[in-house]
C-alpha cells in the first residue's frame, strides 16, 4: 500500500489507508495507556474491560473484538441491510484488539508513580481524540467503536459529538452495573473514565476541524477524479 501524499493548492491530500493505519496504532496505544494509568479506562473500552474482569477466560483484546463485532452487526440491523464494507471493520477491530494486548504487555515496564500515571492519562486523551478524528475521515470502514458512533449519528441524524458522548456514557453505565453487580466493586471506572466520556467527542470534533482545514483524504473506496 502506498503512503501517497500530494499537495493540491494549499490543501494536502493523504491516503485514507495510511490515516487508518495510524489511527489504529495510536488509539490502541492510548487505550492501553489508560488501563495502565489506573485512573479509569477509556469509556468505549470500559464495557469490554468489565466483561474481561467478570469472565477472565478471554483477554481484554478478545472481548474488545467481540464487542466491536456486536456494534457492527447492530449498525446493519439499524440500516436494515447488509453492508459489505462493514466486514472490513471486523478486520480493523481484530488488529486493534491484537495491538491492545501487545501494548498492554510492555507498558508495565514504564514507571508507575502517581505523577507518571497522571501523565499517561493526560497524554492519552488528545491521542484518542486525534485518532478518532483521523479515522472518521479516512473514507474506509474504521474501528467498530468509532464506526458505530459515526454512522449512528448519520442514521438518526444527530450531531456527532452528542451521539459520541451519549454512547460513551452508556458504556460507562453498563460497566458500573456489571462490575458492581457481579464483583461488588467498581472496577476500571475512575475519574479518567468520566473525563474521557465528557471530552473525547469534543476533542474529536476539535481535531476534525483542524484536519478539515488542511487535508483531504482519498482511499480505494473513494471516487477519485
Amino acid at each position: 500500500m502506498s503512503a501517497q501524499q500530494t499537495t493540491t493548492g494549499r490543501r494536502i491530500t493523504l491516503r485514507g489507508e495510511l490515516a487508518l493505519t495510524v489511527a489504529v496504532i495510536i488509539n490502541s496505544f492510548a487505550v492501553a495507556m489508560t488501563v495502565y494509568a489506573g485512573l479509569g479506562i477509556s469509556p468505549v473500552s470500559s464495557f469490554p474491560y468489565a466483561i474481561s474482569l467478570v469472565f477472565p477466560f478471554l483477554t481484554l483484546g478478545t472481548w474488545t473484538y467481540l464487542f466491536q463485532g456486536l456494534l457492527v452487526i447492530s449498525l446493519m440491523v439499524l440500516r436494515r441491510k447488509f453492508v459489505p464494507s462493514y466486514l472490513f471493520s471486523f478486520v480493523v477491530g481484530f488488529f486493534f484488539g491484537t495491538l491492545l494486548d501487545v501494548f498492554g504487555a510492555w507498558l508495565p515496564c514504564l514507571p508507575f508513580t502517581l505523577g507518571w500515571r497522571i501523565f499517561y492519562f493526560v497524554l492519552s486523551c488528545p491521542i484518542v481524540g486525534f485518532g478518532i478524528a483521523l479515522s472518521n475521515r479516512c473514507k474506509l470502514p474504521i474501528i467498530p467503536t468509532d464506526l458505530f458512533a459515526r454512522d449512528l449519528a448519520e442514521i438518526i441524524r444527530k450531531p456527532y459529538p452528542r451521539v459520541k458522548t451519549t454512547f460513551d456514557l452508556t458504556c460507562v453505565a453498563l460497566s458500573v452495573l456489571l462490575t458492581v453487580g457481579v464483583l461488588h466493586d467498581l472496577k476500571g471506572i475512575g475519574v479518567g473514565t468520566v473525563i474521557g466520556a465528557l471530552t473525547y467527542g469534543r476533542l474529536a470534533g476539535f481535531f476534525g476541524n483542524l484536519l478539515d482545514k488542511r487535508f483531504d483524504f482519498v482511499s480505494v473506496l473513494s471516487h477519485e477524479k
